[in-house]
């Protein structure tokens, strides 16, 4: 059984495209879903989904070894990134290479980097005019952004087109495609 961990700090709905594609799937599991957000609506849609959940603070992450310990004690095959937006501590990357993967809304090295994330890549690239923008998932390093890149999925783009246009393309693109790149990440040998 491969173990997955979810950190996410938002609605979660990357969180829920990945524990739909996975539900029917028992070599697959999804232990929990953590947030660093008390309010953050995925800690509600775990609840629901009967998925072990908790908040943790700044401090839990930085200061102490809360969860450095929390991961070391469930030793996930997969910790992923789903709309989480804090930097991941040296230590944890460096016990866990290669098996922490975050999702981008643009296609990087374009539109990334610390407050680049949301809403504040969308509008980046329409404001630049971008031709084609798209999703990119990568291993997570100490710097936003910056790790090898596993994938990128693209999406053309006209002029027309607004905010809403391409939130709906890029969560699209994420909803279809960072799901099937865990499970390639879990079973490469398929």
């Amino acid at each position: 059984m491969k173990k997955i961990i979810i950190l996410a700090s938002g609605t979660g709905s990357n969180a829920e495209a990945i524990l739909n594609y996975f539900k029917d799937n028992n070599q697959v599991k999804v232990s929990h879903i953590i947030s660093n957000n008390p309010k953050a609506k995925v800690l509600q849609m775990a609840e629901k989904r009967n998925v072990e959940n908790f908040y943790f603070n700044r401090k839990d992450l930085y200061e102490s070894d809360k969860i450095y310990d929390f991961f070391k004690e469930n030793n996930p095959d997969l910790i992923i990134l789903a709309g989480f937006l804090w930097i991941i501590p040296e230590k944890i990357i460096r016990d866990f290479p290669d098996k922490i993967i975050n999702i981008h809304p643009s296609l990087l090295p374009k539109y990334g980097g610390k407050g680049m994330y949301g809403n504040n890549v969308h509008h980046a690239v329409l404001a630049n005019k971008e031709k084609e923008t798209g999703i990119t998932i990568h291993y997570v390093n100490e710097k936003y952004d910056e790790g090898k890149i596993i994938a990128n999925f693209k999406t053309p783009l006209n002029p027309e087109e607004g905010l809403n246009a391409l939130l709906m393309k890029i969560r699209k693109l994420e909803h279809e495609n960072y799901p099937k790149v865990i499970e390639q990440l879990l079973f490469p040998e398929i």
